[in-house]
């Protein structure tokens, strides 16, 4: 994968904080990204830019627990992954 395919990946996260998106589950998510730090609204702790790229090399994944032992947060970098928005660009 082309570190620069991922940087567009994460300029779309960027782009997007502060929308809403949801989990497999239906959960409502939004997050506020610092740095290379994303920081969704459920949970206290900071999910890193790293585990996005890794989980973004096994895209379409089935579902988060496919990714769970990867990377922190798979239900929250799942959602974002997935989401039109980000994996092909639509506003």
């Amino acid at each position: 994968m082309s570190k620069t395919i991922f940087e567009t990946i994460w300029s779309r996260i960027v782009a997007h904080q502060g929308e809403t998106f949801y989990t497999r589950r239906g959960l409502e998510l939004t997050y506020q990204v610092k740095g290379n730090g994303f920081y969704p609204n459920r949970t206290k702790y900071r999910i890193s830019k790293g585990d996005f790229e890794k989980a973004y090399q096994l895209v379409p994944i089935d579902g988060p627990g496919n990714i769970s032992r990867k990377v922190r947060g798979s239900s929250y970098i799942w959602a974002v992954l997935h989401d039109a928005r980000i994996l092909l660009g639509e506003r």
